[in-house]
């Protein structure tokens, strides 16, 4: 064992912990603990690393450090198969060190555990390299810049270098689950950042809210205090210039139509409206009709506004180009009144929006946009005001197409909060007479066929509790689809792969080119001319250059016959047979760039479920290790969605798209990065980039795949790195298809 490197020779069981099978321990409880038995870290600067496999994520483990004066403990998220490290000065005089394994719930398997003494000078160039990857403050800078700052902070501050910098290094491991930690970051972020982006509430527009009163079970006393809460939101509001319209059903008793008017008496801005009609959408049109505000707002049974709500959305009304349609995030209340279950919304997303209602219930439309296509649109249900604002919201979509994208506005803030209202079910939309989310779906989907003369796409059933997929038709006749796997030896990968394409791929209209860069392995060379005189669709060309991804599949794309381009490592296994008719199929559609795929690692957990830009420092895997059957957050690892990238290990787009925008870098970006760069290039030219759970294919790509580990390579990946942060710098920090509130360290959607 080397002097500086420590680990435990044991670890010992305190409590909360259960022995299994091949070294693995089931945790039953948030406070599980092992004693470290065998030689203590050394005192002063040590780097902690910690891997392991885990039954559940956005877990944590923790050491905690025993001394005389006190306790030091240190939190490390554990991520599947990923080595986590952690700077930690460990103190003089440690008498104990306890390990706990994990804070939930679940089994933990540990393979590695060591601390690793580091001189004072190493320490603080780790420390700095985690700041320029990984803080908000210091990302994409040059770590003699941040530490300059740093001296100069903690020189005002009066106190040390490292403590100052320590301060910040402590708050990029902070991994708030929204299940778990939201009321930590309600208290530690939300009231800060509130307070640095108030709305301007100087002047705006006039809002309208609409606040239907419902009472299916009888029990009025409980209808009107929904509604009395509802409305002292309102005297919260920063922003003056509202009214609002409470809308009575035409089935209202006379008791509550009585206790309605005495609510709404005492308002100077409030009016009680009886609407002719019982369904959901009559109702809100008959209020329309008698609105005065430009911007429209439903607050429906058990929501609850934020005190700033309408300051923030008068504010983003205002901006140009005027906004049709304005929405924010939310989260839920509980029995007791606490929030809980948050929804940080991406921005506007198309295709999420015909598989989801995404959007929620936080919606505020312009008065002339909804009057203009027919008012709210009637989701079936009467008292599913969620199903109204779905059908609502699909209807722009229908009716407006790509220029809708451009007048729907995200406010990054949660702004409503939605408990359970009296007599309605604790839920969202379900199924009503009219088939539910996929009916409304439908009809949307039929709409644009109708705009846009193309063939209907079908909705069906998702694999989530009222989401919907959308199977768009592939033209007839189907176009040829060229699939480019570049390979070098290493025929125990390249085998498998182009087997299982040519033998599980039920679009059966597509040629394979391997792209041979310079292999030598007389066995791979075999397989290689065999599976190309076996089978008609193979070719094999030679690219005799130095390895060059961007340039090689150049190269490929050159060579292509068809009118879609594939991009497929050598290292893919298609899980289902439907793979390809199904990235074809939405490579298709005039609007789409970019097409990729649900991968998953060979223990069945998830590898690629989309790219979010800034993850990093550039660029990384959203929901990267979420087992293979999680939903991942909101339920995004189910359904489709527009995203601003996808890996190449399996990227599909038209050829005229590819060449358009210039295909690969293969001048800048020879290894890393160049699959962002092209999708990112492709949403510039206009389309919108897609990912699609139901494309499911395996990555044989080593789960602990290390860092480039040569000056070499690591030289070219700072350089690649610098690339893009030249390049799309403010695109790496402001992904529109992720959120401002959600993480960019981690890649498991937590709280930033």
């Amino acid at each position: 064992m080397q002097l500086h490197c420590r680990h435990p020779v044991s670890l010992v069981p305190q409590h909360q912990l259960e022995p299994g099978e091949d070294g693995e321990w089931r945790v039953t409880g948030s406070e599980a603990a092992f004693v470290w038995q065998g030689p203590r870290p050394l005192p002063g600067w040590n780097m902690i690393e910690l891997a392991g496999e885990r039954s559940v994520t956005g877990v944590a483990a923790s050491l905690t450090f025993e001394t005389r004066q006190g306790v030091i403990t240190v939190d490390m998220p554990l991520r599947a198969g990923k080595v986590t490290k952690r700077l930690v000065r460990v103190p003089f005089g440690t008498r104990r060190i306890v390990f706990c394994p994990m804070n939930a719930r679940g089994s933990i398997r540990l393979t590695h555990l060591r601390c690793v003494w580091l001189t004072p000078w190493f320490a603080r160039d780790r420390l700095l390299q985690r700041l320029v990857t990984s803080h908000q403050r210091y990302r994409g800078r040059s770590k003699p810049e941040v530490r300059r700052e740093i001296a100069s902070r903690a020189r005002e501050a009066k106190r040390g270098w490292f403590a100052q910098a320590m301060d910040d290094y402590e708050t990029t491991f902070i991994s708030l689950c929204s299940k778990h930690n939201y009321r930590q970051w309600i208290e530690q972020i939300e009231s800060g950042r509130r307070r640095g982006s108030r709305a301007r509430v100087e002047a705006g527009p006039r809002a309208t809210l609409l606040l239907p009163l419902d009472n299916e079970t009888g029990d009025v006393a409980a209808a009107i205090g929904d509604l009395e809460a509802r409305l002292a939101c309102l005297g919260r509001q920063a922003h003056d210039d509202r009214e609002a319209l409470v809308l009575l059903s035409a089935r209202a008793s006379g008791a509550l139509r009585d206790a309605a008017q005495q609510a709404v008496a005492s308002l100077s801005e409030g009016r009680l409206l009886e609407a002719p009609e019982d369904d959901g959408a009559a109702r809100l049109n008959a209020a329309l009709e008698s609105a005065s505000g430009e911007l429209i707002l439903l607050l429906a049974p058990g929501a609850r506004l934020a005190d700033e709500a309408l300051a923030h959305l008068a504010d983003a009304f205002e901006q140009q180009p005027a906004p049709w349609l304005l929405y924010a995030d939310e989260d839920r209340l509980d029995a007791d009144g606490q929030r809980h279950a948050p929804n940080f919304k991406p921005d506007w997303s198309p295709d999420l929006l015909l598989s989801q209602p995404y959007l929620g219930q936080m919606l505020a439309f312009s008065r002339r946009a909804l009057e203009a296509m027919g008012g709210y649109v009637s989701g079936g249900e009467s008292a599913r005001w969620q199903a109204t604002l779905q059908a609502t919201a699909l209807r722009l979509l229908a009716t407006h197409g790509e220029e809708a994208g451009r007048r729907v506005r995200h406010v990054p803030f949660v702004l409503m909060h939605r408990g359970d209202a009296p007599g309605l079910p604790a839920h969202d939309a379900v199924a009503g007479e009219d088939g539910g989310a996929v009916a409304r779906t439908q009809r949307c989907l039929d709409e644009i066929a109708r705009r846009t003369g193309r063939p209907a796409a079908r909705a069906v059933a998702g694999l989530l509790p009222d989401s919907v997929r959308v199977c768009w038709p592939v033209p007839e006749p189907a176009p040829l689809v060229t699939l480019l796997v570049p390979t070098r030896d290493g025929v125990a990968i390249l085998r498998p792969c182009v087997d299982a394409i040519l033998e599980r791929t039920d679009y059966r209209h597509f040629e394979l080119l391997i792209l041979d860069n310079e292999s030598t392995c007389t066995e791979t060379l075999a397989y290689m001319d065999e599976v190309e005189r076996r089978d008609a669709r193979v070719r094999v060309l030679r690219w005799n250059h130095p390895f060059n991804y961007s340039a090689i599949n150049n190269f490929g794309a050159r060579q292509a016959r068809g009118e879609i381009i594939g991009l497929v490592n050598n290292d893919i296994e298609p899980i289902g047979a439907h793979w390809l008719t199904e990235m074809v199929a939405q490579a298709c559609r005039p609007e789409i760039g970019c097409v990729g795929a649900k991968l998953y690692y060979p223990n069945n957990t998830v590898q690629h479920g989309g790219v979010i830009l800034g993850l990093g420092s550039i660029a990384g895997h959203g929901h990267r290790f979420f087992q293979r059957d999680e939903e991942g957050f909101q339920g995004r690892l189910k359904v489709t969605q527009n995203l601003s990238a996808v890996t190449a290990a399996c990227l599909l787009l038209r050829r005229s798209v590819f060449e358009a925008v210039g295909g690969l870098n293969e001048a800048d970006l020879a290894v890393a990065y160049n699959d962002v760069d092209l999708c990112l290039k492709v949403r510039e030219a206009g389309y919108r980039n897609l990912w699609t759970p139901h494309a499911e294919l395996y990555h044989h790509e080593s789960v602990s795949r290390g860092a480039d580990d040569t000056l070499k390579k690591r030289a070219r990946w700072l350089a690649e790195c610098d690339y893009m942060r030249r390049t799309w710098g403010h695109q790496l920090d402001h992904d529109p298809a992720y959120n401002p509130n959600l993480t960019l360290v981690h890649e498991d959607f937590s709280l930033r």
